[in-house]
C-alpha cells in the first residue's frame, strides 16, 4: 500500500514514525521529532521538516546516523545483512556484481576514508536521476572525496544521507518526479553534442556556432516544436532558439523567459540549460492539459552568453535588446575565423540582426531559472532560492613591470619583483572585498611571461574581477584597489598598465516579480531563502529594457558550476518545474 500525507497527517507518533520505518537507516528519532511539526502539506515540506531535524541534532547524533549505514560493498553486503533498503540501492549500481579488482578498490577505499575520517564513506548511490551510479562513477566520487577536509565530509555524507532518504520516500509514496526526470534526461541528451577535441575525451563544451552548436539548437527546435507544441519555432539572426506558444488570443503580450546554450569550456549540463529546459516542461503540461493563458509564453534558448570563441559575451540576449554591436562581426577566433564567417557558415542572415530588438511594451517582463553556481542552497540544505539582485561587475587586466635580474646575485633590498607587487596587490583585495557584505574580488589570471626559477620577476600578467549587489559597492571596492596598487609600484619604484575589459550594471530583481517567485516557492511550502546572484546572466541584459526576476535551483557537489561536477536531482528540478507552474497561475489571475 502506498503512503499518503492524508495518512501521515492523521496517524499517532507511533504510528507515523513506523509509517516513516526505513527512510533513515537505523534512525527513527528522525522521524519521531518530526512527527511534531505536523500537518505537512506537501511531500517537500515533510523532507526539509526530516532535515531541519538531524541539523538541530548537533555534530553527536548526526555523527551516529552517519555510522547507522553500512560500508559500500562492505562486510554486510557480504553477509547479507543489509537492510531491504541498502540491498536495493547497492543492487541497484551493480555493487553487488563486483569484479574482484573493483571489489579490492572498494575495501581499499573504505579503510582509507574510515582511517582519516573515522565513519563510513556515505553515497546515494542511486544517483541524481534515481536511476543507479556506475561502478566507475562510485570508485571515481570515493577517490575524490577523500581528498576533501574532514568538516566538508561529514555534511557531504549528511547531504547523501538526505538524498537516499528521498529516493526512499519516493519508494514509499510510489511517485515519481516526472517533469524532473523530464528535464534531467533532456539535459543528458544535449549533452551528447560537444565540439572537437573535447568530445573525444568525454568533456562538454559547445562554443558559439561549431557544429556542436548547431547541434544543439536543432535539438531544442525540435523538443519545442514536437515535444512540448509551441506554436512557432525559429532560429533566429544570431542563432538563438525561439519558441512562442500564444496565449488566449495570438497577440496577447508575453512572458519572456530562457536561458544560454553555449558552455565554458569542459562545462557542466545544467548551466544555462536548465533555465531552458525547465518552460519547456511546463509549455508541454499547457499543451498536453489544452490550455491557454491570457498571455503567450517565449521561450528563447540565447546562443552566446559565455564569451568562450569570441570576446562578445551577452551577444545572444544583447540581440534582443538591441545591443547587438556590429564591431563583433570582424572579432577572430583562435583560428582566425571571423564571427561573420562563422554566422555565414551557419546560414544566418546577418542583416536581420537589428529586426531581433524586442519592444519591451509588448512584454510582462522577463524571468530566468538557473543552478546556483555556488555552495550556498547546497549548505543551507534547500532546494530552491530567490534572487534579489545580479552582481554589478567590473574587470581589468593588468601588467605590473619591474626589471629581471638574478635571484642569487641581486640583494632583498634592490629588487624590482613585478610578482611579489601583484601578490600584495591579490592580499589587498582579498582583506578589502571581504570587509563589506557581498562584496567580491578576485585575481583569476597570474603569469610571469618567461618566467625562471633562478629570475626575479620582471612583469607580472594579472586580471582583476569585482563584484557587488550595487554598482556603488563595486565601484568603491574597485577604486580603493587601484589605489592600492599605484602605493604598491610607488613604493616598490615600479610600473603599471590596467585596461578595463568589462563593466557591467547591478540588476536588481523588479520587486513585483521577485515577489511573485516567492509566492511561487510558497506554494511549494518550502522555507523562503533570498540571495544575490555572484555570478552574471542573461537576466543583467534584460533587464536594461524590462523588469526581470530570477529563481536559483541548488547544485550538487558543492554547487560547483563550469565543472563536468555540475549537477542537480531530479527532485530539485521538479521543484523548479513546479515554481515556474505557480508563477504561470500568479501572473494568470493578476
Amino acid at each position: 500500500m502506498t503512503l499518503t500525507l492524508d495518512q501521515l497527517n492523521a496517524a499517532s507518533a507511533a504510528e507515523f514514525t513506523a509509517l516513516l520505518d526505513g527512510v533513515y537507516e537505523h534512525s527513527p528519532w528522525i522521524a519521531e521529532r518530526a512527527a511534531a511539526q505536523r500537518p505537512f502539506r506537501s511531500r517537500a515540506q515533510l523532507e526539509q521538516a526530516l532535515v531541519q531535524v538531524v541539523r538541530d541534532a548537533g555534530e553527536a547524533a548526526q555523527l551516529t546516523l552517519i555510522r547507522a549505514h553500512p560500508e559500500l560493498a562492505g562486510k554486510a553486503m557480504v553477509s547479507k545483512t543489509l537492510t531491504a533498503e541498502s540491498t536495493h540501492e547497492q543492487g541497484k549500481a551493480g555493487l553487488t556484481d563486483c569484479t574482484p579488482e573493483e571489489f579490492a578498490t572498494l575495501q581499499r577505499l573504505n579503510a582509507d576514508y574510515n582511517a582519516k575520517f573515522g565513519f563510513p564513506f556515505i553515497l546515494a548511490v542511486r544517483g541524481p536521476r534515481g536511476l543507479g551510479l556506475s561502478r566507475h562513477e562510485i570508485i571515481a566520487t570515493f577517490e575524490r572525496r577523500l581528498q576533501h577536509p574532514a568538516d566538508y565530509e561529514l555534511a557531504e555524507c549528511l547531504r547523501n544521507i538526505h538524498r537516499i532518504a528521498q529516493i526512499r520516500l519516493d519508494d514509499k509514496f510510489g511517485e515519481a518526479p516526472a517533469q524532473g526526470n523530464l528535464v534531467w534526461d533532456w539535459a543528458e541528451k544535449l549533452a551528447q553534442h560537444s565540439d572537437p577535441g573535447y568530445v573525444e575525451q568525454g568533456q562538454l563544451t559547445v562554443t558559439y556556432l561549431t557544429d556542436a552548436h548547431r547541434a544543439c539548437a536543432q535539438r531544442l527546435a525540435h523538443w519545442m516544436r514536437e515535444d512540448c507544441g509551441f506554436d512557432r519555432v525559429e532560429i533566429d539572426a544570431v542563432g538563438n532558439v525561439v519558441g512562442v506558444y500564444d496565449g488566449t488570443t495570438p497577440d496577447a503580450p508575453r512572458l519572456l523567459t530562457g536561458s544560454h546554450y553555449d558552455t565554458v569550456r569542459n562545462g557542466g549540463k545544467y548551466d544555462g540549460r536548465l533555465g531552458i529546459f525547465v518552460p519547456m516542461a511546463n509549455v508541454r503540461a499547457l499543451r498536453d492539459a489544452g490550455r491557454r493563458l491570457p498571455f503567450g509564453i517565449e521561450v528563447v534558448g540565447f546562443a552566446e552568453e559565455e564569451g568562450q570563441r569570441y570576446k562578445a559575451t551577452f551577444l545572444g540576449s544583447g540581440a534582443l535588446t538591441g545591443h547587438f554591436d556590429p564591431a563583433w562581426l570582424e572579432q577572430q577566433d583562435a583560428d582566425g575565423i571571423t564571427m561573420r564567417q562563422a554566422m555565414q557558415h551557419a546560414g544566418l542572415c546577418i542583416a536581420d540582426i537589428p529586426k531581433l530588438k524586442r519592444d519591451p511594451a509588448r512584454y510582462l517582463g522577463f524571468v530566468e531559472v538557473h543552478i546556483e553556481q555556488g555552495p550556498v542552497l547546497n549548505e543551507l540544505d534547500l532546494p530552491l532560492g530567490i534572487v534579489t539582485s545580479i552582481n554589478g561587475s567590473v574587470r581589468y587586466l593588468g601588467e605590473v613591470i619591474g626589471m629581471a635580474s638574478h635571484a642569487g646575485t641581486t640583494p632583498m633590498d634592490r629588487r624590482r619583483d613585478a610578482a611579489a607587487a601583484v601578490a600584495e596587490l591579490i592580499l589587498y583585495l582579498e582583506k578589502r572585498a571581504a570587509s563589506v557584505p557581498h562584496v567580491v574580488g578576485t585575481v583569476g589570471m597570474l603569469q610571469v611571461p618567461n618566467g625562471s626559477i633562478n629570475v626575479v620577476p620582471g612583469r607580472c600578467a594579472f586580471s582583476l574581477d569585482i563584484r557587488a549587489t550595487t554598482d556603488a559597492a563595486r565601484d568603491a571596492c574597485a577604486a580603493d584597489a587601484l589605489a592600492e596598487l599605484q602605493r604598491i609600484c610607488e613604493r616598490r619604484g615600479l610600473a603599471h598598465r590596467l585596461e578595463e575589459t568589462l563593466r557591467a550594471a547591478a540588476a536588481p530583481s523588479a520587486p513585483a516579480w521577485q515577489a511573485r517567485w516567492e509566492r511561487a516557492v510558497e506554494r511549494l511550502h518550502l522555507p523562503l531563502f533570498r540571495m544575490p546572484s555572484g555570478a552574471g546572466h542573461d537576466a543583467m541584459k534584460l533587464h536594461e529594457v524590462m523588469p526581470q526576476a530570477m529563481l536559483f535551483v541548488r547544485g550538487l557537489n558543492a554547487g560547483i558550476s563550469h565543472n563536468p561536477l555540475e549537477s542537480s536531482t531530479n527532485h530539485d528540478i521538479e521543484l523548479a518545474v513546479r515554481a515556474f507552474g505557480h508563477l504561470l497561475d500568479d501572473l494568470a489571475t493578476a
